[in-house]
């Protein structure tokens, strides 16, 4: 496993030379030098990669559909997740590569704010597909940083960098939002899809241990569970979590009022460990207990 702490140390290794500014680096794919590149390389990067790539010539699964990347595809990376690359690996023929180090972000509320982008722990196949006004705004946005970074660095450097990188975050969400909305025929698909999973999860609770997770529900879609999340509460305003709460109340409440099982075997056969874990849960959801539930139902 290699670990790439800086984004010198990345220059270094793909022949790209000195980085103008050591916190935050910007190419474009075709000034990429070739380079050896060992087959099934596991590597982690120390730092935020956002990428945009044209013309890709690519393809990638989104539940159980196959997209063409034909258009503009942005990806992002946060720091310290494995990659990997095998013997096919090649680098985009067109488009832009952005590196963040979290210690230019330090002391700006962008620190705290970047976090909050579910889309760096997407999948591959969850990337954003841009339509060609959104793949101008964000090429001008590439260009300005770019142009900043060359620019020698002073106090403002900085302040100027963080407002064109929290822009682009900023335009990338609404963008997300757009896909989110424009692949709502097919996120109902899914959603079907996960109604069933989680109807089939308590129907064969035998074979499941514990309550349901969302990424074992994420898996069986084939989608990332931040991305599966996200989907759900466009859709529907509530998210994966919400939603498998959602069900085992419904489940807790027709157990307690359709048949004689104590609240311990409720709580068992829900996946609950303790019976109090189950109580507190049902109550904090509820306001009630479950037996003041029961009670009044009878």
């Amino acid at each position: 496993m290699l670990h790439i702490k800086s984004i010198s140390q990345y220059y270094a290794a793909t022949n790209l030379g000195k980085p103008k500014h050591p916190l935050i680096g910007i190419y474009q794919f075709h000034e990429m030098p070739e380079f050896e590149i060992d087959e099934n390389l596991r590597f982690t990067l120390s730092y935020y990669v956002i990428t945009i790539k044209y013309n890709c010539e690519c393809k990638s699964q989104y539940g159980q559909t196959n997209y063409d990347f034909d258009e503009g595809v942005m990806g992002f990376t946060a720091p310290n997740q494995v990659m990997g690359v095998n013997k096919d690996f090649a680098f985009p023929k067109a488009g832009w590569c952005l590196m963040v180090h979290p210690d230019l972000l330090q002391g700006t509320a962008l620190a705290r704010k970047i976090k909050q982008y579910d889309f760096f722990h997407y999948e591959v196949n969850e990337a954003l597909i841009l339509s060609a006004d959104e793949e101008r705004d964000v090429e001008e946005l590439f260009k300005k940083i770019r142009q900043e970074i060359n620019r020698p660095i002073d106090k403002f450097s900085q302040d100027v960098l963080i407002a064109q990188l929290d822009l682009l975050l900023t335009y990338s969400n609404r963008f997300y939002d757009r896909q989110f909305i424009t692949r709502r025929p097919l996120n109902n698909t899914l959603l079907s899809s996960f109604e069933t999973l989680l109807e089939d999860f308590f129907a064969n609770k035998s074979t499941h241990a514990g309550l349901p997770a969302v990424s074992y529900f994420a898996d069986q879609l084939h989608l990332s569970a931040k991305y599966f999340s996200d989907m759900l509460k466009q859709l529907t305003g509530l998210t994966a979590q919400q939603h498998i709460h959602e069900k085992v109340i419904e489940n807790a409440k027709e157990k307690l009022s359709t048949t004689a099982l104590s609240v311990s075997e409720i709580a068992y056969e829900l996946g609950f460990e303790h019976s109090q874990s189950f109580s507190k849960f049902f109550k904090a959801k509820t306001q009630q207990s479950p037996q003041e539930f029961r009670q009044s139902i009878n």
